[in-house]
Parts: C-alpha cells; sequence; structure tokens
C-alpha cells in the first residue's frame, strides 16, 4: 500500500526543498578559514562566530532553510543565567580538549521523514549558567590516559535542573512549514526560559549594496507578529510567529550578528535596529513555565500571504496542532511500512531513531575553491602550497548527508559511501544522488581522484565508492523490479577512471601491491602512513591492497550487469577479473615478499626498506582482518550467460601459472555452480576467522574490535635509530596524537568496517555452504555457519544501543543519567564504541555510518540461511527491502 511519504518521494523536488540543512558549527571550518596559516580552529571560533558572518553556510540549532540555504530558521534561547545568548551548539576544539574536537551538548534526533514533511528532536538546556571556561580548562589540563571532561560532569544537571526543548516541524504544503516548540522544565522549582525563533538571510551579498536581501515586520498584525522576507532569488516569505511579543532586528554582517543576543542578555538598547527591518530577525517571547509543566512557541514559514486578521488562526487554531498531529501519523505509516512487523520493539526504535540522526544530518554545503582560494589572494591556476590549492575545480552548491553536523560538518567520500547504503532503506533517490554527487565533473578530479574530506581533498579513503553503487543499485532495483542500468553505466564510466587513478597513483613499484596511505585507518600503524617513513622505502598496505581487491570485484559486478544489454561490457569485466588475479598473486607471494605470516595465520603490512629488504610490521589490527571483505560471490548464471568469460578467465590463468599457483579455487559446494573470488582458501580463511572470533583478540561483546586485545599484553614495538615505535591496545579514546586527540582505531568497535566482515561472511556463506563451521567464539565448542558467524557479530552490534537487563543501553557506558525517565528513550549513535563496555566514544553524533544499524537486523529478520543458498546474494537486497516492487 502507498503511503503519503511515497507519495511525496514520488514527486520529490518540492518537498525536499526545505529541510534541516543547517549547520551546527560552521565555525572552524577550512571554508571559514582565511588564516595565513591555516589554522582554521584558530581563525574563527565559538566566541568569535557570534559575532562575525560567514561567507559559505551558516549554523544554528534545530534549524530548517531552503536547499540554497538563503533563508534560515532556527531557535536561539538564554536561561537569564548564561553570558551569552544560546544560538549554536559549544565543544571544544582540537587544541582545547584532551580527547579532541567535540560538542558539550546533549541533544537528540527523535524522527525524521526523507522528504522531511516532518521532523523532530529535543535538546537538553541546563537552567544553571553554562560552564563554557570549565568544560575548556579541564579539558587542556587532562591528559591523554584520562577521560574527556563532559558537560554531565560539570554538575550542571544536578537536581534535574533543566530544559527539554523539544523542536518539531511539520508541512502543511512544500512551503508551508509548521514549527512547534514545547519547552519542558524537568527541575523542582519554576524557571525561565526566554525563546527567540529567528529568521536570517545567509550572507551572500558580500558587503555591497546591490541585491540585498530584507526582513522586516508586517504592520497591523493583532495578538501575533509578522516577518515578511523579501529575497532576489527566493522571492517573498513571511514568517508568522504566535503572541504579541516584540520582534528584535538586526544585519547578518559582521560587528552587528550578535546584537540580538547583546540586547537580550546584556540590555543594549542600541544592538538592535529601531527601524524593524535588516537582515536577521528574532521573536523574542518569555516563558515562565512551573515545575514540571511545559509551555508552547508557535511560528509558521510560509510563501503565501496572510491577512492581518486570519494571522491568530493560522497559529493558534486547531488547524495547526492537528497538522502536526497528521504528518506524526504519516512518519508512523511510513515506518510501520518500511520496517515492518518482523522487529522487535526496541529494535524499531533503534533503527528510526537511527534514521531519523541521518535525515536530520543532512546539510548544505556550499564551497566554490577557485573563488576561495582567489580570495586568499592566490591564483587558482598556481595556487601554490595552500590547502586544497590543486582542486581548483570543485564547485559545491549541494545538498549532502554529513558524518556529524558538528564534528564533521563537511562530507567525507568514505563517510557517505556507508550512509547511501543506510539511506537507502528509507529514500533510494537521495541515496543515488549521493553516489552521484561525488562522481560528478564538479568533484571529482579531472585526473579521477575522489575528494576525501574538506580538510584535504587530496587525501586518499578507502575506494568503496563503486561497493555502494553496486549495493545502492541492486537494492533499488529489488524495490522498483528493474534495475536503473543508466544510472549504473554512467557511474561505471567514472568509476573507472577513479581505478585507474589508483592503480596508476597507488602502486608505487608496480606490483599489484598498494599503499594509499592512513585509509581512514588512523592511528592503527606503527607509524604515520601518510608521511615519509623514518625508515625511508615504503609500506605495501594489507587494508590498501584488500580494497583495491574489492574494487576490481565490485566493478567485475557492475560489468557483469551492464554486459546484459551491451556484451562490450565482458572486455571491461574480463579486464577486473585480470586485475583481481595479478592483486590475489601479489599479496600470496612467497616468503618475505608475502604479506601473509605462516606463523600467525594473519596478514601484516610489509615495510619495505631502501636496501631492498622486507620487514612484515606484526600489528593484528583491521588492517589484517580487510583482506576478508575482498570476498565476492558470483552468481551461477554467469557461466550460462556468458560462458566465454569464464573461458577466457581460464585462458588467462593457464597463460600465467604463476598466477593460478597463488589463486585461491573459485568453485565451491555452498551454492553449485557460484564462483567465490577471495584472496585466501579455505585454511587461511579459517586461521584468520580463529584469531577474528576469538574474544580475547578481536571479538567484542559489541563486534569486532579494530585492534586485538592480544596488544594489550603484548604491545608491538618497532625501533628506528634508537626511537621506539609502540601499539598497544586501548579500547577507549587513542593514547597517542599521531592524527589528532579525536582519532583512534586503536581498540574501539567501528561500524563501518564491521559491515564489511558481515558483508564478505554471507558472501563466503553463499560460497562454501553450511558445511563450512567455525567455533563461534574461539574456544567455545559452539560451532556455527558463517551466516550464523554474521548474525552473531550483527547482534552484538545492535546490543549496543538495546537496554540491558537494569535498563541501561551499553552506548552510555553506565552513565544513570541516560537511564532516567526523561533520557531513557533517546539514542546516541556515536563514531565509535569503546571495545570493552560498548560506550560510545568520539563524535556523539555520527549517526552517518553508525546507522548502518538500521540495516543489520532487517536482514537477519527477514532472511535466513536456507534461503540465501537458495537465493544468492540477490536475496539480501530483497531482504533489506521487503516491498512488492514499485510498477
Amino acid at each position: 500500500m502507498t503511503n503519503a511519504e511515497q507519495l511525496r518521494l514520488a514527486d520529490a523536488f518540492p518537498w525536499r526543498r526545505w529541510g534541516p540543512y543547517l549547520s551546527e558549527r560552521q565555525w572552524g571550518s577550512v571554508r571559514e578559514d582565511y588564516s595565513p596559516g591555516g589554522d582554521a580552529w584558530g581563525y574563527l571560533s565559538h566566541d568569535q562566530a557570534r559575532s562575525r558572518a560567514y561567507r559559505w553556510g551558516e549554523d544554528g540549532i534545530a534549524g530548517f532553510s531552503d536547499d540554497h540555504q538563503m533563508l534560515c530558521l532556527a531557535m536561539a534561547m538564554w536561561n537569564g543565567q548564561d553570558p551569552i545568548l544560546k544560538e549554536r551548539f559549544f565543544g571544544v576544539t582540537n587544541a582545547e580538549g584532551n580527547h579532541g574536537e567535540d560538542v558539550k551538548e546533549y541533544y537528540f534526533y527523535v524522527d525524521a521523514l526523507p522528504s522531511h514533511a516532518y521532523q523532530r528532536m529535543i535538546y537538553k538546556y541546563p537552567q544553571r549558567a553554562y560552564p563554557y571556561e570549565d568544560l575548556v580548562s579541564t579539558n587542556r589540563s587532562r591528559g591523554r590516559d584520562q577521560y574527556e571532561y563532559e558537560l554531565l560532569d560539570t554538575g550542571v544537571f544536578e537536581g534535574d535542573r533543566y530544559f527539554d526543548v523539544e523542536v518539531e516541524y511539520a508541512k502543511a504544503a512544500p512551503e508551508d512549514i509548521l514549527c512547534r516548540i514545547t519547552v519542558h522544565n524537568r527541575g523542582p522549582e519554576p524557571a525561565t526560559l526566554h525563546l527567540l525563533p529567528t529568521l536570517w538571510f545567509r550572507n551572500t551579498w558580500n558587503g555591497s549594496g546591490d541585491g540585498w536581501p530584507s526582513l522586516f515586520q508586517v504592520p497591523g498584525v493583532r495578538g501575533a507578529a509578522v516577518i515578511e522576507a523579501r529575497h532576489p532569488e527566493l522571492g517573498r516569505r513571511w514568517l508568522l510567529c504566535e503572541g504579541e511579543q516584540p520582534l528584535l532586528f538586526t544585519d547578518n554582517e559582521d560587528g552587528q550578528k550578535d546584537g540580538i543576543g547583546r540586547y537580550v542578555v546584556q540590555g543594549d538598547k542600541d544592538a538592535v535596529h529601531t527601524s524593524s527591518a535588516g537582515t536577521k530577525a528574532a521573536f523574542w517571547t518569555r516563558l515562565e513555565i512551573p515545575a514540571g509543566e511545559s509551555a508552547v512557541v508557535r511560528v509558521r514559514l510560509t510563501d503565501e500571504p496572510v491577512p492581518p486578521e486570519a494571522v491568530r488562526e493560522r497559529l493558534a487554531g486547531p488547524g495547526f496542532d492537528e497538522v502536526i498531529a497528521h504528518c506524526r501519523r504519516e512518519a508512523d505509516d511510513f515506518y510501520d511500512e518500511r520496517l515492518g512487523d518482523d522487529l522487535s520493539a526496541d529494535e524499531r526504535q533503534i533503527l528510526r531513531q537511527a534514521l531519523a540522526g541521518m535525515l536530520w544530518s543532512k546539510q548544505y554545503f556550499g564551497y566554490d575553491v577557485e573563488r576561495w582560494l582567489t580570495q586568499h589572494g592566490r591564483d587558482p591556476l598556481d595556487a601554490g602550497d595552500i590547502r586544497n590549492g590543486d582542486w581548483g575545480h570543485l564547485y559545491a552548491d549541494d545538498i549532502i548527508s554529513m558524518p556529524d553536523a558538528w564534528e564533521y560538518p563537511w562530507f567525507a567520500a568514505w563517510d557517505l559511501a556507508f550512509h547511501t547504503v543506510a539511506f537507502s532503506v528509507v529514500d533510494l533517490g537521495f541515496a543515488k544522488h549521493q553516489l552521484d554527487l561525488l562522481l560528478s565533473r564538479r568533484y571529482l578530479h579531472p585526473n579521477g581522484q575522489i575528494p576525501a574530506y574538506e580538510w584535504n581533498f587530496g587525501d586518499v579513503n578507502p575506494p568503496v565508492h563503486a561497493w555502494a553503487t553496486y549495493l545502492v543499485y541492486e537494492l533499488d532495483k529489488a524495490h522498483r523490479g528493474r534495475g536503473d542500468r543508466v544510472w549504473l553505466a554512467t557511474a561505471f564510466h567514472k568509476l573507472a577512471k577513479n581505478f585507474s587513478w589508483w592503480v596508476n597513483r597507488k602502486d608505487v613499484d608496480g606490483r599489484n601491491v598498494f599503499q594509499g596511505g592512513f585509509l581512514g585507518l588512523d592511528n592503527i600503524g606503527v607509524f604515520d602512513r601518510s608521511a615519509p617513513l623514518p625508515t625511508g622505502g615504503h609500506l605495501d598496505q594489507a587494508d590498501g591492497t584488500a580494497w583495491m581487491a574489492l574494487y576490481c570485484q565490485n566493478m567485475l559486478q557492475i560489468a557483469l550487469e551492464l554486459a546484459l544489454d551491451d556484451p562490450a561490457y565482458l572486455e571491461q569485466a574480463q579486464t577486473y577479473i585480470e586485475h583481481f588475479a595479478w592483486i590475489a598473486a601479489a599479496v600470496n607471494a612467497p616468503a618475505l615478499a608475502s604479506m601473509w605470516d605462516e606463523e600467525d595465520g594473519f596478514f601484516y603490512d610489509l615495510l619495505r626498506l631502501p636496501d631492498g629488504t622486507a620487514v612484515r610490521l606484526k600489528v593484528r589490527s583491521m588492517v589484517g582482518l580487510l583482506p576478508l571483505a575482498a570476498a565476492t560471490v558470483f552468481d551461477p548464471v554467469i557461466s550460462a550467460r556468458h560462458p566465454q568469460l569464464i573461458e577466457e578467465a581460464n585462458r588467462f590463468l593457464g597463460r600465467h601459472p604463476s598466477v593460478r599457483a597463488a589463486f585461491p579455487p573459485g568453485r565451491f559446494a555452498g551454492r553449485p555452480g557460484s564462483h567465490l573470488l577471495a584472496l585466501f582458501d579455505e585454511v587461511r580463511l579459517r586461521r584468520i576467522l580463529d584469531r577474528m572470533l576469538d574474544e580475547d583478540e578481536f571479538l567484542s561483546p559489541y563486534g569486532i574490535r579494530s585492534l586485538s586485545r592480544y596488544h594489550a599484553e603484548h604491545p608491538f614495538e618497532f625501533d628506528v635509530h634508537g626511537v621506539s615505535y609502540r601499539v598497544a591496545y586501548t579500547p577507549a579514546e587513542s593514547d597517542s596524537g599521531m592524527f589528532g586527540g579525536n582519532s583512534n582505531w586503536r581498540g574501539p568497535v567501528w561500524f563501518p568496517v564491521n559491515a564489511l566482515m558481515i558483508r564478505a561472511l554471507l558472501n563466503l556463506y553463499v560460497g562454501y555452504g553450511d558445511d563450512f563451521t567455525v567455533e563461534c567464539p574461539t574456544g567455545s565448542g559452539v560451532k556455527m555457519t558463517l551466516f550464523e558467524v554474521a548474525r552473531e557479530i550483527s547482534d552484538r552490534l545492535t546490543r549496543l544501543f538495546r537496554p540491558g537487563e537494569d535498563g541501561r543501553r551499553p552506548c552510555y557506558g553506565g552513565q544513570d543519567v541516560f537511564a532516567g525517565e526523561h533520557w531513557r528513550d533517546l539514542i546516541l549513535f556515536s563514531e565509535y564504541f569503546h571495545g570493552d563496555n560498548g560506550a560510545g566514544l568520539g563524535a556523539t553524533h555520527q549517526t552517518g555510518w553508525t546507522g548502518l544499524t538500521a540495516v543489520f537486523p532487517l536482514l537477519f529478520a527477514r532472511v535466513t540461511g536456507p534461503e540465501l543458498l537458495e537465493t544468492g546474494m540477490a536475496g539480501l537486497f530483497r531482504a533489506i527491502d521487503d516491498e512488492e516492487p514499485q510498477p
């Protein structure tokens, strides 16, 4: 049955025009950095953000904007105690915190629809003065061996003296946006909150007098207030505000931007305009709320003029709350259909909030690098060593899924690939659009490199774009009943360009062994893999090589799909088979040239020294597990449809016996006639799994750790010229500053690589079948098929967010407050998780790739091992979608 949200998504553009596209932190970003030395955090700080106008975007609390962020609506507030108006979330910078940049606020994304016809979030605002100085000074004074100092640690929430500021948006029409702010006083005494819904224009006029937009008060309105907005591109809009409280006007300009805050907090009467006009305006309402009670403020942003006598009815009449209630029911209908009835109530709540966080984290991202370089006084054609100086072609003016709206308010290439998989559960159109974006001419470098992230577009992220593209294509095909091969072909040709960039740039000596640098795995290695090695020489990276093996497999999958319409793609398919074969041979080369260590039964990075010798860096980490990810099963139908492909592959191996000798066998007993490409044979697979599923090594109660616990008692040490380089297991924050204080792959559980392990295990299961079993956990005596192992890892990951018998969710690390009445149903999806107790760490709202938790429970609730053997991997896509194909 088609529900209202599905109809909106079918007519997506008008409904998507307005959404939660406002960043939660624009200050401290590269775009706003105009310092000579590239000190983004120091050039424009949180303190300065109040009064300095941004050039490239805006930030706010619970914000909404149009898709080019010309007009913005967000919540500002003051508790009567703070030294400043609360207009944006506060956090410490990398230099201020013992564990790096981190938002020091508590806010939760509770609900959202893909069209943004309904959105809901909750912000917990203390009634005591916000402890800005305490948070900075205490975090600065703590060392890396101490936990970071959080807002709860300051005591500011003691006695439940805080407000729950609940913000709901609902759309009566694509351009008619209702916003209801419900403020709950959770404290034991009456409390006052000054609430200021604020409307402003992003500063695009750059100080010139031409084409300025304007806001002004509409006269003659009784019992309410109306702000009219006029913009040369956006047209006219009206913000209707309930009540007769005053409107305050200023300009979104340097030195004036903080005028409303100075007027409200400091009583500076000259800080706002007397003309009731400007480019920034706020509706100032003072709420006196009894203990345990709540108060409501309603505003409405619309493109239709409202007669003065009808304004109150549009706000206070029953129709306002009915629209919000109706949209909320439509959200329930949508998720009831998407999530189905296969899940428990706990799982449904977890999945819905995970998806809500992803939908709230879509942001407007504007960045014209050529103009930015010119503003720095650089020639865009010869920019020198300035950050992103060789990316002058990049022009961004888009809505993008961000890893975290505060800590990472810019896109990251490999994060975004994982995001699209989770988005596919609710919004396949947006998922496809996001994959298109980074391959478009405006983003993809002319040399074929995909931009990594704003901090340094030229860094190298793992090449997972093809993996996500094929997976999203198959999900779309399962949903629609047919594949969008035009979309797939367009992506394939651009991905081929990126593949060539990898082959030409990241294989130093042409041996089909790849480097790539840190590849997202900060702090996991002995050395900084993105910098020159202290030994000289270079690293052959087990993970870099595994990523490229997986890339080959994904490109082969896409080429075979496209060959159903055009046999010319068979030649491309053969090319990727041969690429994979050469990589497999290089990985399994004998003696010291091999990354495989026969004694340990594990893959390691290989340090190649200037004198021609090589040393394995024997760190048991995710680097050595990632070769498992490069395992893909190909359906028996390939042999039937393309016998010449199989024949040509066998001829290739016949011509190259050295490759055949190192190439694992390709036929397996699980699904008759299937072909499985992998970097290992059955013997090596069992040895790797023996370590991965050992609870004293990789298998945590909450997923697969990024570093083996073996290194807690046995740190790896490597001496270079009298300097010792050391890697030890640290289940929480890193004890190394190699990549900054917020980076840690030395023990915690990370969702993206766990997702790849689960995918690989399912492919291996289809290849090997039910006869292949392993102990899980290792040494337990419990035998599982690889399907059951994948399900076990999925269950452990989901356990992070499930309440235990004591009502506490492991992701909160045992903190009592999160089991309290007004906290227990609110979930944070952190960047990574403590390897032993599951506590959430890093960026607290990195819902992006942690949002993958929305995929696993759906999958294992809807498909069994025998069904997977019968249907092949295509059954997974149908299981995740679980809807009748759309006509």
